[in-house]
């Protein structure tokens, strides 16, 4: 199984709208890829004040290897960094193995 952690931090002037739009796309995408077993994500809510000003997290999980390395040209990942795209401030991407 591998991981794929996204941290994110919106621009300034992000609308709610465009947020909410780029979160409802990451719900979806489980059931347009194949290999992908689950997604969620979550705002940033701890008080320790240490998250750099990246406000939310999305959490994937893939089957194996083979399952993330089919997404990453999927046309359907281009399209969600497509709408991600023009309200990105910054954003670290994270893979690790279980």
């Amino acid at each position: 199984m591998i991981r794929h952690v996204l941290f994110i931090k919106f621009q300034a002037d992000a609308s709610a709208e465009a947020i909410s739009t780029c979160f409802n796309n990451f719900e979806s995408i489980k059931d347009k890829i194949s290999g992908i077993e689950s997604v969620e994500w979550g705002k940033n809510v701890s008080k320790e004040g240490r998250n750099k000003d990246f406000t939310h997290c999305v959490f994937m999980s893939f089957v194996d290897d083979a399952a993330l390395e089919h997404y990453i040209p999927h046309p359907e990942h281009e399209a969600l960094k497509a709408q991600l795209g023009p309200i990105l401030e910054d954003i670290i991407v994270f893979d690790y193995a279980i």
